[in-house]
């Protein structure tokens, strides 16, 4: 195999059974109490938890430096996989069996780029982001397509690779410093669902995810916010009385465990009570800032987002679904696409208003686009179907450049044109302006060589993997 800046790489994981890594991948998508998630990061920091050895040395190919600017990523994650031709890579002039009555694109604040109708908001930011409109990968199935875009890499039999998020949250965690009160790894409100995001990396970086409704009134996160019944004062009296009844539970037992099972409850316990539960009041929001990001699920997580990157979270998912549309595409586009346009147009706003966007990757994609000619035919009535050949993805801030399109599709959207681009590709990328090596190793339970990107620096014969590689055209 060859990873993603050239060097061959194998994974070294011969013996390793896939029921050990599938019972991990389970491991990690159940669910955890605060006091239990505190637990087990620091298990995974503990002395014996040790990086495993290179496969050979380490030859760094020629490559242009990649300067780490971006402390934190906000991933957009449009769940079910958003049609190309009906938001970021309008076809006008392919005729109505494939852009429907979607046939008038808008002009953005940048010359000659434009986008489709659905998304005035978005137009008048273009300056802010770059389009990614030779985005590929080729899989048509949900599971497998999420995979492969929330994890860089493509299915193996051996091995279960974690999300993006999941990296970035172990290495702001053991080398980036990351001390903040809050989970590195936070999604706003569910998690994706297809795959274990943690992967081999194990339950202590799955995700956090909120649960809720952030645009309701009484929104509560998960986990981090006591019975409605139960006032702040009351939840101290109880942490009190706990307090009290396992100091005299050590008088009879001074077991190292139990000690240490106090300190993780204390540490909850101010997750609760303290500055991360502010993280996620949005009552000192102003009204209208409220109303511009959409008084609902999506804007006001994007809202939740721009707060969670203040306190320091480096990695967020705002995860919005209904995009598989089989089904009478147009009018979903007419309910999905004006929430999308002001939730995400707002944020990019937002965090650049703040100072913010400098420091912060966002990432708009799904797991594959939707076909680009409309299957009008009953059942379907105007559907769009799975499409992994072509898909656009958009990326702002933490250094990519903004006011710009990498890469293209054909007249009709249905093959890449120009300057292919493969998850893998985008994650490395994402990882070098994070400050995290993607040549860098990732610790395995079964002691196993794993890098941090294991894909592809050029098209490897055996493999068959194809790479862009790096996107230094845009950042």
């Amino acid at each position: 195999m060859i990873d993603i800046l050239g060097r061959r790489v194998t994974s070294n994981c011969e013996g390793v059974s896939r029921r050990d890594f599938l019972r991990v991948g389970t491991l990690a998508l159940g669910a955890l109490t605060v006091a239990d998630l505190l637990r087990l990061q620091a298990a995974s920091a503990a002395p014996g938890a040790t990086m495993p050895a290179a496969a050979g040395p380490l030859t760094r190919p020629a490559t242009r430096p990649v300067a780490a600017r971006a402390k934190s990523v906000i991933q957009l994650w449009m769940g079910g996989g958003p049609p190309h031709l009906d938001t970021f890579d309008p076809k006008p002039n392919a005729g109505e069996e494939y852009c429907g009555p979607l046939r008038k694109p808008l002009s953005t604040n940048v010359a000659g780029i434009q986008i489709a109708e659905t998304l005035p908001l978005l137009a008048k930011v273009a300056d802010k982001y770059t389009i990614i409109r030779g985005s590929t990968h080729g899989n048509n199935g949900h599971e497998t397509a999420t995979y492969i875009v929330q994890t860089g890499t493509l299915p193996s039999p051996d091995l279960v690779y974690p999300a993006v998020g999941a990296v970035v949250a172990y290495k702001k965690e053991h080398e980036g410093g990351y001390r903040g009160a809050l989970p590195p790894y936070v999604t706003l409100t569910s998690a994706l669902g297809r795959f274990s995001e943690a992967g081999f990396l194990g339950p202590a970086y799955q995700t956090f995810a909120t649960g809720g409704d952030p645009s309701a009134k009484d929104f509560a996160v998960q986990g981090l916010a006591p019975p409605r019944s139960m006032t702040d004062a009351r939840l101290a009296e109880r942490r009190s009385l706990l307090q009290s009844i396992d100091a005299l539970s050590r008088d009879f037992d001074r077991d190292r465990a139990v000690r240490e099972m106090d300190a993780y409850q204390g540490k909850a316990y101010d997750l609760i009570l303290g500055d991360a539960k502010k993280a996620f009041d949005l009552s000192g929001e102003s009204d209208a800032l409220r109303d511009r990001y959409g008084r609902n699920r999506f804007g006001q997580s994007c809202l939740l987002a721009r707060r969670l990157v203040e306190h320091g979270v480096p990695f967020v998912t705002v995860n919005m679904g209904g995009w598989d549309t089989h089904k009478d595409n147009f009018p979903a586009m007419q309910k999905l696409c004006p929430t999308l346009d002001a939730g995400f147009a707002t944020l990019l706003a937002d965090l650049a208003e703040r100072g913010l966007l400098d420091s912060t990757i966002v990432v708009w994609y799904g797991e594959f686009g939707r076909t680009p000619k409309v299957a009008n035919e009953p059942p379907w009535f105007g559907g769009r179907h799975h499409f992994g050949a072509v898909y656009s993805t958009v990326v702002a801030g933490g250094g990519f450049k903004g006011g710009t399109v990498l890469g293209s599709s054909d007249t009709r959207g249905e093959t890449v044109k120009d300057r292919p681009v493969y998850p893998w590709d985008l994650s490395a990328t994402i990882y070098q302006l994070m400050g995290i090596d993607p040549m860098g190793t990732l610790p395995h339970p079964q002691g196993c060589v794993a890098h941090v990107t294991p894909l592809a620096g050029t098209t490897d014969a055996k493999t068959e993997v194809k790479t862009g590689g790096i996107l230094h055209e845009i950042i």
